[in-house]
């Protein structure tokens, strides 16, 4: 079953804005709608963790019970449901239909299919413009400034100074921790500071997913060890601060993978989930005819990037419709071609549905 994320009050985006407006008193998207608004108390300062992979549908496993403790409501990861994508709305605050950032790999004219967590073509291309001037101006760091507020990073300090983080984090502060305790401290010490956002990235439970599935024992220590950090955080909040959690996708263990090399005439991007093509009205016609999936032309996604305006670059980057993997399945081609136990990127409600997790000390 297809499943259009929300972007009207119950999704990632609204969380975005909601902190946004708690801040500055505005933001360019629609803040969360009335009930889970009344979730998330008043405060000096947010502490938002993002625990990359962690969807709502994957609460039940026993070493995420604190974690679904402090689980208030579902929202909805935007689509398509990889971390660039989620990670630009929430540097943007804006929705991809707005930000432009609408699939892991993304065409660019007179480049081609683009890596955007790399940042690298997948075909031999030239080499794209600098990644800071990817997402519209002002991203959320940049408004939160002009409104005399912080926006704090804490990250791993592998991920410091990469494309992703060059597209995301114009105007931000970024930290990188060596250690999860390092992290914790570093959160803790910058959210102390009223007026501030700190956004906390978790990558556990996403490594461990797609390398080992989720009912590996690798995977059962990556959520302990995200409920531990988010367990000590808790206790550790500064007074006046509060702490909201959420992801950026959910996880779905995959049995076949389906490989293909694209025909001439069509260009496949997107993910290993969901394909997005390009192409003659025949070639893409006859190619989504021998792989296994739904077909849904463009007409018929309606707002599963969200509401308009539209970015100024969305008509070249849109596909003409999608290509939706059967439960269990994931795509494999050129440019996309690692062999993984967990995937996500697709329109499923284990997917799309994210946790909104909140503390107060």
């Amino acid at each position: 079953m297809m499943r259009i994320p929300r972007y009207d009050g119950a999704g990632l985006v609204n969380l975005v804005a909601e902190l946004e407006r708690r801040l500055t008193g505005n933001a360019p998207s629609p803040g969360l709608e009335t009930g889970r608004a009344a979730a998330v108390p008043a405060g000096h300062s947010f502490l938002l963790v993002l625990i990359d992979g962690l969807g709502h549908h994957q609460l039940g496993h026993p070493a995420a019970a604190a974690i679904a403790a402090a689980e208030r409501a579902v929202l909805d990861a935007p689509f398509s449901t990889q971390t660039a994508v989620a990670t630009a709305t929430i540097a943007t605050g804006l929705p991809p239909s707005r930000h432009g950032l609408i699939a892991y790999l993304l065409p660019m004219p007179g480049i081609g299919v683009v890596n955007m967590l790399w940042w690298f073509p997948i075909d031999g291309g030239p080499e794209p413009p600098a990644p800071e001037a990817f997402l519209p101006e002002p991203n959320l760091a940049e408004r939160l400034g002009a409104a005399g507020r912080r926006t704090v990073v804490v990250e791993p300090s592998g991920y410091v100074g990469g494309p992703l983080d060059r597209i995301l984090y114009r105007g931000a502060r970024v930290i990188g921790a060596e250690t999860d305790a390092q992290a914790i401290d570093l959160a803790l010490d910058q959210v102390a500071e009223p007026g501030t956002l700190v956004a906390l990235y978790l990558p556990h439970v996403d490594s461990a997913a797609h390398a080992f599935g989720q009912t590996s024992h690798d995977y059962a220590t990556a959520v302990a060890e995200v409920a531990s950090i988010w367990v000590e955080l808790e206790a550790r909040l500064p007074v006046g601060a509060v702490m909201v959690g959420t992801a950026d996708h959910g996880h779905v263990d995959v049995a076949t993978h389906v490989e293909f090399v694209p025909p001439e005439g069509v260009v496949v991007y997107g993910d290993s989930r969901v394909l997005y093509l390009r192409g003659s009205a025949s070639a893409v016609a006859g190619f989504t005819e021998t792989l296994p999936g739904r077909w849904v032309p463009h007409g018929d996604l309606g707002s599963v990037w969200g509401p308009g305006p539209v970015h100024a670059s969305f008509a070249d980057r849109a596909p003409a419709g999608l290509m939706l993997a059967p439960d269990h399945h994931a795509y494999r081609y050129p440019g996309n071609d690692t062999r993984l136990v967990g995937h996500h990127g697709g329109l499923t409600t284990a997917e799309v549905e994210i946790p909104l997790l909140v503390a107060r000390r």
